[in-house]
């Protein structure tokens, strides 16, 4: 099918009043304590993804492209690098046609404690929320990669005349009890909701596939004040909307779980939590593949970012044992390769290989630099890392263990902190 006849027979969005009166709020305070090291400087949404973006900007733009111009993002643990790249990537939508993309700091509205949970985040924020006066209110994990549109989800929910719509993706049953597990009705509608289960319930008829929560959900704005009102008033309650709001809603409300799938084909869409450190390495080397599942190359849905004025990739030297290549890899602007050799790896913004290196298998974050005669197998290296000549990393898991954090797949985690009690200790 050509290009034109894609574009006549895609679905049509919903640019419609539904998603221009809908407030998204972006959930973008965790920790992400399973990616480790990565976010011991960094929350998990600012972490960089998929060689120029940050985690957050797929949600973002998935409101933009969907037509949702009101946007919250609610932040707390280590904020200030995502409000940073907020501020200059996303400053565009103009507020005097009220757009707009606001960081909400986590200000202790209602007492002196920190956000308790999700549920808790919104709640000490619902004031905020209320001046807007949105027809709907989109809630998001800032934390997740896909491309979505969010107008069919919220056409959905106002057609079932839902009181809480909830966003599910099919995942292995083998993997399942890492999110929270719906189980519904040949309607959709919403049975039982059990969060992180030792046993997952399997769909009817596919005892190998689960249906797991987005961590999306649409809610009408005065039913979420008065659910999360009673929720804050519950001492037992541990303030989260995996488990408590949702659980404690299916038998009084009317609950439904939205497919999130091809709206023609139905076919399973790219979903991808990216919560552990093998997780974070294998979606951004599936992005070097020929055909990778999420395509980052889309016209018709681009992933909006700050764009930092950077000149292109460079490599240089073409002698028989010095010569800079890469191979089924993805490199980014600013990059230097200089007489060394990349292979299927991915290498962020302002990455500078010296000569006579090897890196094969590997996620190179932003400003790190390789020294000479390097060797970097199935790692990844954190931003601004500066590794030293001569360096081994990957070949020796042992001595990996000993310097970095290596994974239960073996994939080497490297930051500069390691780096600088490596030599300290040397």
């Amino acid at each position: 099918m050509s290009t034109e006849q894609q574009r006549m027979f895609a679905p049509r969005r919903y640019l419609s009043r539904l998603t221009r009166g809908t407030l998204a709020v972006i959930m973008a305070g965790g920790r992400g304590e399973r990616l480790k090291h990565l976010t011991e400087d960094r929350c998990k949404p600012a972490t960089p993804f998929g060689g120029k973006f940050r985690i957050i900007d797929f949600a973002l733009s998935n409101c933009v492209n969907s037509g949702i111009r009101q946007i919250s993002v609610l932040t707390q643990y280590k904020a200030h690098s995502l409000i940073q790249h907020i501020q200059r990537g996303w400053g565009y939508l103009r507020g005097e046609f009220g757009e707009f993309v606001e960081i909400i700091p986590a200000q202790q509205r209602r007492g002196s404690d920190w956000y308790q949970g999700t549920a808790d985040a919104l709640w000490q924020n619902m004031d905020l929320i209320r001046a807007h006066r949105p027809l709907h209110v989109l809630v998001l994990a800032g934390d997740h990669i896909y491309k979505m549109d969010y107008g069919p989800m919220i056409g959905f929910h106002v057609e079932k005349e839902a009181d809480i719509t909830v966003g599910v993706v099919e995942v292995p049953v083998s993997r399942a009890r890492e999110f929270g597990v719906l189980a519904v009705d040949e309607s959709n509608r919403v049975l039982n909701f059990l969060e992180k289960p030792r046993d997952p319930p399997p769909m009817p008829g596919r005892p190998d596939v689960a249906l797991a929560s987005m961590g999306i959900y649409v809610f009408n704005p005065r039913l979420l004040e008065r659910l999360l009102r009673a929720d804050a008033e519950n001492p037992a309650s541990a303030h989260d909307f995996g488990k408590n709001i949702i659980p404690d809603a299916i038998d009084k409300l009317r609950v439904f779980a939205y497919p999130f799938e091809d709206v023609r084909t139905k076919a399973q869409n790219y979903w991808r939590d990216v919560g552990t450190v093998d997780a974070y390495y294998e979606a951004n080397l599936e992005l070097v593949t020929v055909s990778p599942e999420l395509n980052i190359y889309d016209e018709q849905w681009p992933i909006w970012t700050y764009q930092e004025q950077l000149p292109p990739a460079k490599f240089v030297f073409d002698d028989p044992d010095r010569r800079g290549a890469a191979l089924d890899s993805m490199v980014s602007g600013g990059c230097i390769i200089s007489g060394s050799r990349v292979a299927n790896s991915l290498l962020f913004s302002n990455v500078r290989v010296h000569d006579y290196s090897q890196i094969e298998g590997a996620v190179v974050l932003p400003r790190v630099r390789v020294g000479e005669r390097c060797v970097i197998r199935r790692a990844i290296i954190d931003e601004g890392s500066l590794i030293p000549d001569g360096m081994q990393i990957g070949v020796d898991p042992q001595a990996d263990r000993e310097r970095f954090y290596v994974t239960e797949n073996g994939v080497t985690l490297v930051t500069p902190a390691m780096l600088r009690a490596g030599q300290r200790q040397g």
